[in-house]
């Protein structure tokens, strides 16, 4: 297929056929039980062609170089190929080893020869061309509209500016990872849904995603479902919709530089419709089978290798219910790597361990830091400023915790998505940290190090049911109720003056009597000191939201345990309390401050 044209004619009739991928093994194994709090972390995968040289890794989206002109060009002037390299210099610089390029969301965002793109039919300041999308970014109020249309024309010209450049920026940053010894590998969008608001009228949408009948119809199961046509995305059982997929991964796979391949199942996790028989996971699989023979050949050609994975969700019965058989294509050589996460609010709990035993011991998992941390609201009182979402890459106490838990459970490494949201909201004071991703993924250079772990929650609209683990908090304890929650960290050395903090978060009006807290079984501490601030600033962000009240308990942090740790809250009050979330910081004790 050479033109657009030639690709859409084949796609109305043409159909992936499987390649007879030899399958190495005839069945997976069940699912084991989660560890016990305190047991042993899982032993880590071992070392192969893809640890060996791939353990920081970077996720930015098709968008990463252009949110933030100003940070990366700040001389200004018509954009240029001197921002991607001055991106991908920063990334080196703080030790990222594996860039991952994202080149697509339903359309290809790159100049594509083959491909419908972002961008056909716009010429510059054609403010019309993205009306359709309005709505899709929350803007309905005709004033609203008109900034989001101004805005949208300023930030796709850059884009423009390239191309009439003659830069193709898929294409040149890669060139920029090779200039800096970074290994460039390429991420590509499976289910994007941003359009999802308006199918027919949005640019963002592929041409399939506009037509009915190539929608699933039964992903969105209960009518409080946040957003149930964002569940109506590609269905993956249409000949079609592999055709198109498959030519997206083709193209960027054979003709650009890249040298690893990551098929992101969490933009979004749609297939095939739920309940998939067992003839459509075996389709599925044929067809990562074909995948993985492409990326075969280009490995043959290059001589070097070309890792093939997934960004996914943790809950692998979930996957396989929609025709993703995770397990099987670990097992039998498919897959090299997968990076189980969640959809934008990180993952606290992700049992790494319980997915190494059902996956194999060749296979790298990846913990996954997303950037945000969870839906508990925050405050920076000078501004004043409350949300409900903190941004991880703001604190480096947020991001050491968060892949301290995910390395103590066995995790190969660590993959960084969405780091740059930080910077892309412009909070004052709230910028992204890129100097803490240096040795991020390494345990030893974290432990003795000040950390903060939270856990992840409930509430949408950053939750996509039912692929996330179910979170523990928030949780209501009437009178007398005890609950236990558990939660990955590292142990820490003895002989650094650190403290374990344990700050149980409350609403703000409950009546607060008795409030024992215990840690991996120790006799529980009743004295408690209430506080109104974080553990640690997030950024500009000190503060609890005035709506909650923190009240915090202290322990030697000898009783941290390597892997999984339980907190345990009684309520011995008189009253119903409702256990908003529970945050932990590893800090200097008062005697060392």
């Amino acid at each position: 297929m050479k033109t657009r044209r030639d690709f859409l004619r084949a796609t109305a009739v043409g159909a992936t056929a499987a390649t007879g991928w030899p399958r190495l093994v005839a069945g997976a194994d069940e699912a084991s039980r989660a560890m016990p709090a305190g047991a042993p972390a899982a032993r880590p995968a071992a070392a192969n062609s893809v640890t060996a040289r791939h353990r920081n890794l970077f996720n930015g989206d098709s968008c990463v170089f252009f949110y933030n002109p100003e940070k990366w060009q700040p001389e200004g002037g018509p954009y240029s190929a001197k921002a991607i390299h001055r991106y991908v210099d920063v990334l080196a610089d703080n030790g990222v080893d594996t860039f991952l390029v994202n080149a697509n969301a339903s359309n290809a965002w790159y100049p594509s020869k083959t491909l419908p793109t972002i961008l056909d039919g716009y010429r510059r300041g054609d403010r019309e061309f993205f009306r359709g999308h309005a709505i899709c970014a929350g803007a309905t109020e005709p004033a609203a509209v008109e900034k989001f249309l101004d805005s949208t024309v300023a930030f796709f010209n850059l884009y423009v500016d390239l191309m009439d450049a003659g830069v193709d920026w898929l294409a040149e940053a890669a060139k920029a990872c090779r200039r800096r010894g970074v290994s460039p590998w390429v991420s590509i969008r499976m289910n994007d849904m941003h359009g999802h608001r308006n199918y027919e009228g949005s640019h963002f949408n592929a041409p399939l995603l506009k037509r009915k009948e190539m929608r699933l119809s039964r992903s969105a199961y209960s009518p409080t479902m946040w957003i149930p046509d964002y569940r109506e995305g590609l269905n993956y059982a249409r000949p079609e919709v592999r055709a198109y997929l498959m030519a997206q991964i083709r193209e960027v796979v054979e003709d650009y530089d890249y040298e690893g391949l990551e098929l992101d199942w969490w933009r979004n996790p749609l297939c095939c419709e739920p309940d998939a028989t067992a003839e459509t996971v075996e389709m599925m699989n044929a067809w990562f089978r074909e995948v993985r023979a492409l990326t075969e050949r280009r490995a043959q050609r290059t001589g070097r290798p070309f890792p093939l994975g997934f960004r996914m969700p943790g809950r692998l019965d979930a996957l396989k219910s929609i025709g993703i058989d995770v397990v099987t294509l670990c097992r039998e050589g498919t897959l090299d790597f997968i990076c189980p996460s969640h959809f934008w609010r990180t993952s606290w709990d992700m049992p790494h361990d319980e997915l190494r035993r059902q996956v194999g011991e060749r296979v790298a998992i990846y913990g996954v830091i997303e950037d945000g941390v969870n839906r508990m609201a925050a405050a920076v009182p000078t501004i004043p400023l409350t949300r409900d979402m903190r941004y991880i890459s703001a604190s480096h106490e947020l991001m050491r915790g968060n892949a301290a838990g995910k390395l103590a459970l066995g995790a190969d490494g660590i993959e960084c998505y969405n780091f740059f949201c930080t910077d892309q909201a412009k909070i004052p004071g709230v910028i992204s940290d890129y100097a803490t991703l240096r040795d991020l993924h390494r345990l030893e250079a974290l432990r003795g190090r000040p950390k903060h772990y939270a856990f992840s929650d409930q509430g949408s609209p950053f939750v996509q049911i039912p692929f996330e683990r179910v979170p523990q908090v928030p949780v209501v304890l009437e009178r007398g109720w005890i609950k236990a929650f558990t939660l990955p960290m590292c142990t820490e050395p003895r002989d650094r003056g650190l403290e374990l903090v344990i700050q149980v978060v409350l609403k703000a009006d409950d009546v607060v009597g008795e409030l024992p807290v215990a840690f991996n079984g120790c006799w529980p501490r009743r004295e408690h000191t209430a506080s109104d601030r974080l553990l640690f600033p997030c950024g500009a962000f000190t503060h609890h939201a005035a709506a909650n009240r923190g009240y915090e308990v202290k322990f030697p942090v000898s009783l941290v345990r390597e892997g999984w740790n339980e907190i345990t809250v009684e309520n011995g009050g008189d009253r119903t309390i409702t256990v908003v979330g529970i945050e932990l910081a590893v800090r200097a004790g008062a005697s060392s401050a």
